[in-house]
């Protein structure tokens, strides 16, 4: 009697339900119980109501696990989207918040529309357009504006209203000089949790949750503090008599949610359909949920132990219908979200039904324990939105850009500072363009820019040679990756290089990427003609020019024919 490999393909479906039921019901508690308290403090920094972030959730689980076309990914709000939310929320209200919120709801709506036509088109691999460093620059950027807001959240003090981003980062040594220490305490608590669990080792410690574990640590002490009830502070009692700090405490620090799920539900106002600043919040919105979903759902297929691969298009339009169905009942955008995402796998999760859980858990919480989520300290929260945001803006993340080359650090704070000083949109194209100008002066031509040179040869036995000539680039790409997509798995593929200019980091990730996978598949993939090619940093993956001998040895060879 045979027995399945460890390694055996989980079956899907139903099928699927029956054999991995226990793995993936416990992962989806886990990641439960980490998508909490993230889910209420995404949507009240996004400007949404804190049951906004639940509601996406619940979809993301119960209904997008059902037509996905990943196998790992947990889907719901995430960090990256709160800038682009908010911004609408703000933008589109004129300072009248429930207005914003209902606008930004007809927003998402149209937005979703968007990527379901993205993904019927098959348009996933445009994700490939995107350079890397300016990808990295945009979500290091959001999380200089998350960690700039979010702070003083967590210390209980409120920013002047209607403050731009710099004057709010600005009042940050203000608002540290005048905390609120009761809440200061639980805000610096659960941060202290955060990076304590972060250089934990025990995989049996490793098991608890850190956000849960500040939940916790945040209602307990919001009780020592009796936030309940308006009253003066308990600690430093005597802080009346120090100038310019809020001397209460009370609910309006605490999670206001009510405690009938169903008066959650808001709809979409799109009366202002017609109106520049409404198309500005759909193209971000859009843009940004697509391009982040499409990552993580690469990211998670390397994470994946049996290197399953996502159908980004099917995913793309699962999370699209996610995300029209959630603009429609009062929800926040989703995405494909790594960090719960990294859990699920990490938790032993076998298949899409681990995020079918995770969103049946949530949805029994909001109808069962309302209370319990009142309890939750907005600081708490706040304190998990600073360590995500340092985390996507962490020096580690300069270092590993500036590791790859120069070059791509440029790109990677021209990137940061556009988003900072304009907006999103307007950054990220302003890190594009300084791509374009890197590689213009580095010697590709105007008509290579867009236009990729190469051919393909079918050999025998069961080889096909790829020349590519020119310069490879992340703008044209595309055509060559739409190609390779359709080689039959298990034979050989030969990258010829000896002919090309120019790899940029992009199209180098991309080879290494496409060969690592290819062979995982039982097929073999070379390249050959590295070694004509100079590297721009000593980074496996940076940028490479034809070395000048082999240029000129190849013009001369031109000239003799």
């Amino acid at each position: 009697m045979s027995t399945a490999l460890p390694s055996a393909i989980p079956l899907t479906g139903l099928a699927g339900l029956k054999q991995n039921w226990r793995s993936d019901l416990l992962s989806g508690f886990l990641v439960f119980l980490i998508a909490l308290p993230l889910c209420l403090g995404i949507s009240m920094a996004s400007g949404f109501p804190p049951s906004a972030g639940i509601i996406t959730a619940i979809i993301g689980g119960v209904l997008v696990s059902r037509i996905s076309g990943s196998f790992m990914t947990i889907n719901g709000p995430a960090a990256g989207l709160i800038v682009v939310v908010l911004g609408a929320v703000q933008g589109l209200g004129e300072g009248d918040a429930m207005a914003g919120y209902r606008y930004t709801l007809a927003a998402i709506v149209i937005a979703s529309v968007i990527q379901i036509l993205l993904g019927i088109f098959k348009a996933g691999r445009l994700s490939s357009f995107f350079p890397a460093s300016v990808v990295h620059g945009m979500l290091a950027a959001i999380g200089i504006i998350i960690m700039a807001k979010q702070i003083h959240v967590m210390l209980g003090v409120a920013p002047e209203k209607g403050s731009s981003l710099l004057s709010t980062i600005a009042q940050i040594p203000h608002s540290l000089v005048n905390l609120n220490p009761d809440i200061a305490i639980i805000g610096f608590t659960g941060l202290a949790i955060l990076i304590i669990w972060s250089v934990i080792k025990n995989p049996t410690l490793k098991m608890v949750p850190a956000p849960l574990l500040v939940v916790l640590s945040g209602i307990a002490l919001a009780r020592y503090f009796d936030l309940e009830h308006q009253h003066m502070y308990l600690f430093l009692p005597d802080a009346h008599f120090l100038p310019h700090h809020e001397e209460t405490v009370g609910p309006t620090f605490l999670v206001a949610i009510s405690e009938n799920f169903m008066s959650s539900f808001y709809f979409p106002d799109f009366s202002k359909i017609a109106t520049l600043e409404f198309w500005e919040a759909v193209v971000a919105i859009s843009l940004v949920g697509s391009l982040e979903s499409l990552l993580s759902a690469i990211a998670v297929d390397k994470l994946d132990p049996y290197k399953r691969h996502s159908k980004l298009d099917r995913d793309l339009t699962a999370v699209g219908f996610g995300n029209l169905v959630a603009g429609l009942v009062g929800g926040l955008p989703m995405i494909a979200e790594i960090v719960r995402s990294s859990a699920n796998v990490n938790n032993g999760a076998k298949t899409q039904w681990a995020n079918f859980f995770h969103g049946a858990f949530l949805l029994l919480f909001v109808v069962l324990f309302p209370r319990l989520i009142h309890s939750i300290p907005l600081a708490a929260l706040a304190s998990l939105l600073v360590y995500t945001g340092f985390r996507l803006a962490s020096p580690k993340s300069f270092a590993e850009v500036m590791g790859i080359g120069k070059e791509q650090l440029f790109m990677f704070v021209v990137t940061i500072i556009g988003v900072l000083a304009t907006d999103l949109l307007i950054g990220v194209a302003l890190g594009i363009l300084t791509k374009f100008a890197i590689h213009m002066l580095r010697g590709i031509r105007p008509n290579n820019l867009f236009k990729i040179y190469y051919t393909v040869e079918h050999q025998e036995p069961d080889t096909t040679v790829i020349n590519l000539v020119g310069a490879a680039i992340f703008s044209n790409f595309l055509r060559l990756k739409t190609e390779l997509a359709t080689l039959e798995q298990g034979k050989t593929v030969v990258f010829q290089l000896n002919n090309t200019f120019l790899l940029d980091h992009t199209v180098m990730e991309f080879l290494h990427s496409f060969q690592h996978d290819y062979e995982a598949q039982g097929g073999h993939c070379i390249l050959i003609g590295m070694e004509s090619h100079d590297a721009y940093s000593k980074h496996p993956l940076s940028a490479r020019r034809m070395k000048p001998d082999h240029m000129s040895r190849r013009k001369s060879d031109q000239r003799g024919l």
